[in-house]
């Protein structure tokens, strides 16, 4: 593919001007149907749920996704400042248990097994993808499957 033919890579900062509300707004989208793909919102109930093998939980600017001995969490860090970016979603495999704000602490805490960093990019149909540092692009749909994949390497 041609430097031309490239999508254009929302985050670069050789962009001319800012992004537009507009763009933020198409970014903030793609990024709600990521989480909703992973861990849907939950609506309240009475009496308790089963436990589920893979528990969801979601915060308002991500989700972690905890296995009984690996976890997948997915935060999108949105750019606030005046610069020309958009922001970056960070996933990470961790193994062990997570703790999560205001749970209690596991006796032996979760490490780093491998980091993923993406980027919103705008593609020829005009539909948002994720781009990867190593060039490996992803729509919301199927960077959902990459983290239950991921999720799923470290249960054995």
């Amino acid at each position: 593919m041609q430097d031309s033919e490239r999508p254009n890579d929302l985050t670069k900062t050789a962009r001319p001007i800012p992004p537009t509300l507009k763009e933020r707004n198409a970014v903030q989208r793609s990024v709600e149907r990521l989480l909703d793909e992973l861990a849907p919102e939950k609506a309240l109930r009475r009496g308790e749920a089963p436990k589920m093998q893979v528990e969801q939980h979601r915060t308002p600017s991500g989700c972690v996704l905890q296995a009984p001995n690996s976890a997948v969490s997915v935060s999108w860090f949105a750019d606030t400042s005046q610069d020309l970016t958009h922001g970056e979603l960070q996933v990470v495999l961790w193994r062990g248990v997570v703790t999560r704000r205001g749970g209690t602490r596991p006796a032996k805490g979760a490490e780093v097994a491998s980091e993923l960093v993406l980027h919103p990019v705008e593609r020829a149909d005009d539909t948002l993808a994720w781009r990867a540092s190593d060039g490996r692009e992803f729509d919301s749909e199927a960077l959902a499957v990459h983290c239950l994949e991921l999720l799923e390497t470290l249960q054995d």
